[in-house]
């Protein structure tokens, strides 16, 4: 059951680079200026509150047992409110590595995905697999990784009704070249997932890719004499940069510094998180692997990391209160960047007259999430 609202008061609102008293006005599911009380619906009280956008998780593969590459709707849903209940607003869940027949039904249950009143928007879709790098799957599966096509993701774009927003490849490939310079102006194309070195990198953001996708995972380290694919995003102002922050992938000086060498203008939070979030611990599937959940620990059989069990409103927690990232820093890059990623920057990710009225209010002394407004209701 969710309840309109019209207005939100007296709380500390996120002004896009920090916070500020005011109150939000709300009219037929968007931010509105003055309504003059017109608008029906309920004033929410946000005293002792931060009011910061509803997030928007541009990188994970699923939740609440579902996973998007099941090509299942229901289990879509299952996302959608889980998602929804923790803050994330809007979802553009990723593909794994596989074959293109299980791609296309995902494609296709994506684009059928039409939320419920309790349920986030699907506002795109990542495709991670399958042009990766095979010395560099991670917990991708390897029997499924082949060179870039511009002809089967076009195939599968048709698919999904233009929902592909983010694919990734490993400019190392055969076939990379071509792939970015086809396709730069239909997706963003994400260096990941690569084995590459720092001219390659280089080479493929001065072609046109504009994403690193989960930065420090799944590629090279940097070196002072072999630099690798990081410093080579850093120094191209238009690309962004995953980061997940829950903990466990990555040391929280090692946040610190990714936030520092991008700025917070271009780092985006992701949670990759598998269908194990919002459940326990167990043994899980995650693109036909067992991934084994412990605590906020998540596995395949090697001993490699398989995603993360820790959802994008925690992983924002973690970086502000655990790795020293300032909360307005850290709402940015949950919400206004990874919208900008996905080219709907003027829809979400801003408490700004005219998006789409999805905000949070987090406790002000523990930032736990008191409240969820998702299009213009009440959760």
């Amino acid at each position: 059951m969710t309840v309109p609202v019209s207005a939100v008061v007296g709380g500390k609102l996120f002004s896009g680079t920090g916070f500020e008293e005011g109150e939000l006005q709300i009219a037929a599911g968007r931010f509105a200026g003055d309504v003059g009380g017109a608008a029906d619906g309920e004033v929410v009280d946000a005293t002792g509150c931060y009011v910061i956008p509803g997030l928007v998780d541009l990188h994970f593969h699923g939740s609440a047992g579902a996973d998007v590459s099941d090509g299942d709707e229901e289990g879509l849903h299952k996302m959608g409110a889980y998602e929804a209940s923790r803050g994330v607003t809007a979802m553009c869940p990723a593909t794994m590595t596989l074959p293109e027949d299980v791609l296309l039904r995902a494609a296709e249950a994506a684009a059928a995905y039409v939320p419920a009143a309790n349920e986030a928007d699907l506002v795109g879709i990542n495709m991670e697999g399958p042009y990766i790098s095979p010395g560099k799957v991670g917990a991708q599966n390897p029997d499924y990784v082949r060179n870039p096509s511009v002809e089967e993701f076009r195939r599968l774009q048709e698919a999904a009704g233009g929902l592909f927003k983010l694919v990734d490849i490993a400019p190392e490939e055969p076939g990379a070249d071509a792939f970015i310079q086809q396709l730069g102006d239909e997706a963003r194309i994400s260096v990941a997932h690569t084995s590459c070195d720092y001219e390659t990198a280089a080479h493929a953001f001065q072609e046109g890719a504009r994403h690193l996708t989960h930065c420090y995972n799944a590629m090279p380290s940097m070196h002072h004499r072999t630099p690798g694919p990081i410093p080579a995003a850093a120094e191209h102002d238009e690309v962004t940069a995953e980061i997940i922050a829950d903990g466990v992938h990555i040391h929280p000086a090692m946040v610190r510094l990714a936030f520092k060498l991008f700025g917070d203008d271009r780092m985006i939070l992701i949670s990759d998180t598998l269908r194990a979030a919002g459940l326990g611990d167990g043994v899980y599937d995650l693109g036909g692997q067992d991934v084994t959940v412990k605590g906020y620990e998540a596995r395949i059989d090697n001993g490699a990391l398989a995603g993360s069990v820790s959802d994008l409103m925690r992983c924002l927690y973690v970086a502000v209160t655990q790795m020293g990232i300032p909360l307005a820093s850290a709402v940015k890059a949950a919400s206004a960047n990874p919208a900008r990623a996905l080219g709907l920057s003027t829809l979400y990710g801003s408490l700004q007259p005219g998006h789409v009225a999805d905000a949070v209010l987090l406790d002000e002394e523990t930032l736990e999430v008191k409240a969820v407004i998702l299009r213009g209701n009440l959760l």
